[in-house]
């Protein structure tokens, strides 16, 4: 098992979601997937009023499959793009939901 507190075993890259990723409970079902990963950081919506962005921090292979399952969604989901992007940033254990900016 690897050793999480390690930065050199973490992966962290910030997301952003496009497409009908707003008022169909995409963050709800972000926090809830990403914590099912041991995932840490954070999901918000964008003031744009389309897009959603959230930071994923874990072992690569769990953010991958974080990245994978961004594409999906929730039922009521339309996702039409995720555009993701290595990030250096640190983050506090665990995943939150974040207010709007």
């Amino acid at each position: 098992m690897s050793d999480l507190n390690s930065t050199s075993n973490l992966k962290t890259v910030r997301v952003v979601i496009k497409g009908r990723v707003q008022g169909v409970s995409y963050r709800g079902w972000t926090v809830d997937n990403a914590t099912e990963l041991g995932l840490s950081g954070w999901v918000r919506n964008k003031k744009d009023g389309g897009n959603v962005e959230a930071m994923f921090s874990g072992s690569p292979e769990k953010v991958l499959e974080m990245e994978r399952r961004c594409w999906v969604g929730p039922p009521a989901a339309k996702v039409t793009g995720v555009d993701v992007n290595d990030c250096d940033e640190d983050l506090a254990p665990g995943f939150e939901c974040r207010l709007t900016v």
